[in-house]
């Protein structure tokens, strides 16, 4: 019931996170443009399955606490940190957090990729999706993916993928956000990487007959009339 299609592969130069923007509540569409990619720290980015809230305030908790760490340590925010801070959060509320998430990021010691259940459980992939749409983004990784994949090629993927849940399950939709997160820790948030249902041009090629669309002053005004009452007086402070 998470609604939602997000998606991770590690290549060469990097780590790619891939997400919709659909949030549904029950069976409508809540926003068809929100951000699921949530910022944990310069070179670690989360991508969240699940409970708006609960995604949101815990990436958001869990990127103080690691501010904190390096602020405390003059260091890189280790990837692994990240993630043992959130599978320790998660565990403690034993899932009742529905945060299904996809960590990514690169450190010293190289690109990581995790998936993060929200049981608490962990696992580490070169290519991980989660969501109601996984199964259709994960046949695409299992057709597509190759090791040490250059970065055009990985964000060509995770595209696809992405695509295979917005048009395969009812709650993903809308657009692909893509983040790019490259060896030396520096990352690219493409906002509205790509757009499939843009329904502006649709809507361009529709014309509406001149009977729907009247001039402004069509409507005549027969009469106009105001009445004034006398109001109380505001109270003296």
């Amino acid at each position: 019931k998470t609604g939602t299609t997000i998606c991770g592969v590690v290549y060469k130069g990097g780590v790619v996170l891939g997400a919709d923007t659909r949030a549904t509540s029950g069976s409508e569409v809540a926003d068809k443009n929100c951000e699921k990619i949530h910022y944990l720290a310069p070179n670690i980015y989360c991508c969240g399955a699940g409970t708006a809230a609960d995604t949101e305030s815990t990436t958001a908790l869990i990127a103080s606490q690691l501010e904190l760490l390096r602020l405390s340590t003059s260091t890189q925010s280790r990837v692994v940190a990240a993630v043992t801070l959130l599978k320790r959060m998660l565990f403690r509320y034993q899932g009742y957090i529905s945060a299904a998430l996809v960590l990514g990021g690169v450190d010293v010691t190289g690109p990581h990729l995790y998936q993060i259940y929200p049981h608490g459980s962990t696992s580490k992939l070169p290519y991980v999706t989660m969501g109601s749409g996984s199964l259709a983004a994960m046949s695409v990784f299992e057709t597509g993916y190759r090791d040490d994949m250059d970065e055009n090629d990985a964000i060509e993927l995770v595209k696809d993928a992405i695509f295979g849940g917005i048009f395969n399950d009812l709650g993903s939709g809308s657009n692909c956000d893509i983040t790019i997160i490259r060896t030396g820790g520096v990352a690219e948030v493409r906002r509205t990487y790509r757009a499939p249902n843009d329904s502006a041009p649709l809507r361009a090629a529709y014309f509406r007959p001149p009977s729907l669309r009247p001039p402004a002053g069509a409507t005549a005004v027969l009469e106009t009339k105001v009445d004034v009452f006398d109001a109380p007086q505001p109270m003296a402070i």
